[in-house]
């Protein structure tokens, strides 16, 4: 009697731990009879799917798993239609959502993490229609050139503030900071880890917290690897006098550039003298070098034949991106290697990116960017 109680008691210990390391997503999809919904891990490693079920009647659903021994992000699905929540405890999450407005209309129960997240999901969604209704003003003509750079830039800092402040640096040791970390606009990064000092800060806060509550976590080592990375890509370089070599400043007083573009070929600015050369120091690995380029590939086509030519200087720390992004443009595209510490955009004073620079068929420099309040009519001035 005795050694039956024993193992019973045992069975039940463990089949209450059993229970106890399982956290569940339950609730409703309205109108969704006959979909599927599909419980998914958004891992490191990518999208694992974990569970499915078919919807029936009202559209109630019920899904178990293992819970993680640190936070873990996990997503519901309908067709190409997600909803993206953490976990971190054996919480019971609650989910109520239309299957028309699914990604965006749910009310979420039982997970503050999940609910920060649907913040953030949301506010993302609203940058991304005010970027796309920019870039359709500049594509239609109703924005000017001069001002499309300006206001992208403006709407995406805005944006990295607010969330920096409230999401990132107010609660540094939530899943909602890491997520806020790698959210996109136009499939970038809005923070960059790489080539942004400020942002290299948002990831080492986030890292440094989750360091101190999960050391041994694969995403804790991930993203203290990132932030590592950051640092030093980032790292104020010596503070030294800057001598300008004779041989960089060609007659006319253009200081000269020598950098290889991506097949190792070197391409000087001062060999392309009698054409009128737009210089352009930029990032590709940023959320604003897309619509960026397409601006410029506008006036490179319209300007090109007529003696137009761009020299773009790539600052990005990720030489792989830079040379998958630059493959197909049309124009000249070179790379530092020294990074947002290249010498060559000291010496240009280059204080954010992108920078555009103007220079004479005569290689005179005769404006830069923040003088500049029509492009297209400065370059048809010099042409």
């Amino acid at each position: 009697m005795k050694k039956f109680c024993t193992i019973a008691l045992a069975t039940l210990l463990l089949s209450g731990c059993s229970t106890n390391n399982k956290f569940k997503v339950e609730g409703e999809v309205s109108d969704a009879d006959g979909k599927m919904l599909y419980l998914e891990a958004a891992a490191l490693r990518g999208i694992v799917l974990l569970d499915s079920v078919k919807l029936k009647g009202n559209g109630t659903f019920h899904f178990k798993h293992t819970r993680p021994e640190s936070p873990e992000f996990y997503r519901l699905r309908i067709e190409n239609k997600v909803i993206n929540f953490s976990v971190d405890s054996t919480e019971t999450i609650r989910i109520l959502a239309p299957y028309q407005d699914f990604a965006i209309a749910y009310t979420v129960e039982g997970s503050p993490n999940s609910t920060r997240i649907k913040e953030l999901t949301l506010k993302l969604l609203a940058l991304q229609q005010s970027v796309d209704k920019l870039n359709r003003g500049m594509q239609t003509y109703q924005i000017g050139l001069d001002n499309y750079e300006d206001s992208l830039t403006a709407l995406i800092n805005r944006y990295k503030e607010e969330v920096k402040m409230q999401y990132i640096f107010a609660h540094p040791n939530m899943a909602s900071a890491y997520f806020a970390l790698f959210q996109k606009i136009n499939n970038y990064l809005i923070f960059d880890p790489l080539n942004n000092r400020e942002d290299v800060k948002c990831f080492a806060a986030v890292a440094t917290s989750l360091s101190n509550n999960y050391p041994h976590a694969d995403r804790t080592k991930n993203l203290s690897n990132i932030a590592i990375k950051g640092m030093k890509n980032t790292r104020p370089p010596r503070q030294r006098a800057l001598d300008i070599p004779e041989d960089k400043i060609v007659e006319t007083g253009i200081i000269d550039i020598n950098l290889r573009d991506m097949k190792g070929a070197a391409h000087k600015l001062s060999d392309l003298k009698g054409k009128v050369v737009l210089v352009d120091f930029t990032i590709y690995q940023s959320a604003v070098s897309t619509p960026h380029n397409f601006m410029l590939n506008g006036l490179y086509e319209k300007y090109h034949n007529k003696g137009l030519e761009i020299y773009q200087v790539s600052l990005d720390a990720d030489e792989h991106f830079w040379k998958t992004t630059a493959d197909n443009l049309p124009w000249i595209c070179v790379r530092d290697p020294n990074g947002i510490d290249s010498s060559t955009a000291v010496m240009y004073n280059v204080k954010a990116v992108p920078e555009l620079f103007l220079i004479s068929r005569n290689s005179e420099l005769k404006a830069r960017g923040e003088t500049i309040k029509d492009l297209e009519a400065a370059v048809k001035a010099l042409l």
